[in-house]
């Protein structure tokens, strides 16, 4: 048995071992407080204000405001497209827990029906949680009083007052101006590389996009730059308060001043009524739009809250096509208002205008045979002109052939596609025999292989029918070229845009000799007088005249004796045609009207445009001196024996000498 053995440790050893457990210990401590300073001194110093933003961010939000569209006005400052105030309801969704229980609260004071539940629900899918969704807007003040009075007793529900796009003119410039509507995705793909202000201006449920005319070709102008409304928010993200000093106010959009005036406008959608067609008038000499009307129109006012399927179904499905521009997408054979370029591109080639030709009503020619109207007997080229006789410019296309009328048609504007600021515009045919071989060249199951021009299709292109088609525009261009007689004028419907003018351009002298050019006006001023638009295009407006051309257009194939186009259905009627400048002498203002399966030109068209065109001479101040013989300013601070007196006994001062060349 071993015997037990005494150990002594040294006091020293076991003091020395503790001291250095508590510098290690001490050691880590120190490290571990050394790494915590700095790295709150590297937030609070370094990154601080990356934080600070943050935390901003948390507590604030920026709330975009729209900014108030740009108005449009006519010539004379009136108002045609502006904002006028409009109530609605919101809803707030990332303020709402039960989407269903709260529009169910809402439906008690604001009925609901089916379609608009889905619309909502449907909105509030597509738009950001942060996005407020309309749940009704354009209120009346008797809705919109009893959503205010429920609205705070309701999460997430505002009521408030919004702007909302007005046309003040309804229909009148439903296709010029257009209209603006809520944005779809189609409108998103267009705006792929827009600035984020923009993207989210395009999802806010208040802002609406031009979708047609103007309010589409300037919708960048006119839209504005959205601003901000700085308010401060709980942890739920619900509004608590609003710091006015850091919002931004928006910049409203620029205004518009088109060449357009309101009166000329409203004046032609008058005078068509019912009848379908367009009237587009321009001063000869600047170029600027008068009037430029589709008739019937629609009210652009039905598509900016959204118009609903039925409304537009019956838009739609209307036989006079109210959707339609008739100005410039609607296209349609010129009928003889064609005649007065035939004339002069046979001038232009050497043709002798004392050449007679004998209308016998009939004009046989290869294995068919051409028609005429009437019976005009033997006539001249002025004859041709002021009768419209068919006959004859049957045989004188013949003689000038459609290569050559087709380059002279070109110069005076058919066949073309102006820059006039809006979109939709339809370029038409002028054929000649290059267009046919590579139109019909059998390259389409539509178009059958035949490019070789057929003799028998210049007579038709002689009275402006076959394959020729214009536009309203176009017409117009072409009669203001030959009222102008020395300028190409170019439309101009864009007058300035945010103050500052739009592309105004100088024009080209005209391809054509003023002679021949002042023959052919000399003869349409003798066609309102003693020929087809006698006693439908008188102005009675004293010295004043106008002169014209009656066109009927066929737009069916008609049996020989069956052009009774009245008694006809309205789709198999002809349309019908006026081309005109006033006045005669001195001219200032061209137009062209067609009235669309009218029938006859000097019946269905001329009315119109002379009422039309009286309304535009009788504004102008000018021409208000001709016609009343004494200018009003003139008699200020005169004796009245000193104001000259008519020299015949009948009140009214005598006409100015007429001007205009005579045909020989």
């Amino acid at each position: 048995m071993a015997e037990p053995s005494l150990v002594f440790t040294d006091v020293n050893e076991r003091q020395g071992m503790f001291t250095r457990r508590i510098f290690l210990m001490g050691g880590l401590v120190a490290f571990g407080m050394f790494a915590l300073t700095g790295r709150l001194a590297h937030l609070q110093i370094v990154q601080g204000g990356k934080y600070k933003k943050l935390s901003a961010a948390n507590q604030y939000n920026f709330r975009l405001i729209t900014p108030p569209r740009g108005n449009i006005y006519d010539r004379n400052g009136k108002l045609i497209a502006g904002n006028r105030p409009s109530f609605r309801v919101l809803i707030e969704t990332n303020e709402v827990k039960n989407i269903d229980d709260t529009l169910d609260q809402v439906s008690y004071v604001l009925p609901q029906t089916l379609a608009s539940r889905r619309r909502i629900l449907r909105d509030i899918n597509q738009n950001q949680r942060s996005v407020p969704t309309i749940i009704a807007g354009d209120l009346s003040w008797e809705d919109f009083s009893k959503v205010s009075l429920y609205a705070n007793d309701i999460p997430g529900v505002v009521a408030d007052m919004d702007e909302m796009r007005a046309y003040y003119y309804g229909g009148a410039f439903s296709h010029v101006v257009g209209y603006v509507s809520k944005v779809n995705q189609k409108d998103l793909d267009n705006e792929k590389n827009a600035s984020e202000t923009d993207f989210n201006l395009l999802h806010h449920p208040s802002f609406r996009i031009g979708k047609t005319g103007i309010e589409r070709a300037f919708d960048k102008e006119l839209r504005g730059v959205a601003g901000g409304k700085k308010v401060e928010v709980d942890a739920r993200g619900k509004v608590v308060a609003q710091d006015d000093e850091g919002s931004i106010e928006p910049v409203p959009g620029k205004d518009i001043v088109l060449t357009l005036d309101a009166d000329i406008q409203q004046r032609a959608i008058e005078v068509f009524g019912q009848d379908s067609g367009s009237c587009v008038m321009m001063d000869i000499h600047t170029g600027e739009v008068l009037c430029m009307t589709s008739s019937p129109g629609f009210d652009p006012n039905l598509f900016v809250s959204g118009i609903s399927s039925d409304a537009y179904k019956l838009l739609h499905d209307y036989d006079r096509v109210p959707l339609l521009d008739k100005a410039l997408s609607g296209t349609y054979p010129p009928g003889s208002t064609f005649k007065t370029l035939v004339a002069l591109a046979a001038l232009e080639n050497g043709y002798d205008p004392k050449t007679t030709h004998t209308c016998n009503g009939v004009f046989p020619f290869g294995n068919h045979v051409f028609h005429c109207d009437s019976h005009h007997g033997t006539l001249d080229l002025h004859g041709a002109i002021v009768t419209s006789c068919d006959v004859y410019f049957y045989q004188c296309a013949l003689s000038v052939g459609p290569d050559k009328i087709a380059a002279l048609a070109r110069k005076f504007g058919l066949g073309q596609i102006f820059d006039i600021g809006i979109e939709g515009q339809k370029a038409g045919v002028v054929p000649d025999t290059a267009w046919k071989r590579a139109y019909f060249d059998g390259s389409k199951p539509w178009r059958p292989k035949d490019p070789k021009w057929q003799p028998g299709e210049t007579p038709s292109m002689g009275i402006g029918q076959g394959f020729t088609n214009v536009n309203a525009l176009q017409n117009c261009v072409a009669v203001s070229r030959l009222a102008n007689g020395r300028k190409a004028v170019l439309p101009r419907l864009v007058k300035s845009v945010g103050g500052k003018p739009y592309k105004e351009t100088e024009f080209e002298d005209l391809a054509a000799d003023p002679n021949h050019i002042a023959f052919v006006r000399a003869a349409m001023a003798d066609v309102v007088t003693s020929g087809t638009a006698a006693g439908f295009a008188k102005l009675d407006l004293g010295p004043i005249m106008m002169a014209g051309k009656t066109g009927t257009a066929q737009s069916h194939t008609i049996k020989s004796g069956s052009r009774a186009t009245l008694h006809l259905e309205w789709e198999k009627r002809d349309h019908a045609w006026f081309v005109a400048f006033a006045p005669a002498d001195a001219p200032k203002y061209a137009m062209s009207v067609i009235v669309q399966h009218g029938g006859w030109g000097s019946s269905s068209a001329a009315p119109k445009a002379r009422e039309i065109m009286r309304m535009a001479l009788l504004k102008d101040p000018e021409i208000q001196k001709r016609i009343i013989g004494v200018n009003p300013a003139d008699l200020v601070d005169k004796p009245l024996t000193d104001v000259p007196l008519p020299e015949d006994d009948t009140g009214a001062a005598p006409p100015p000498p007429d001007t205009l060349p005579t045909s020989t």
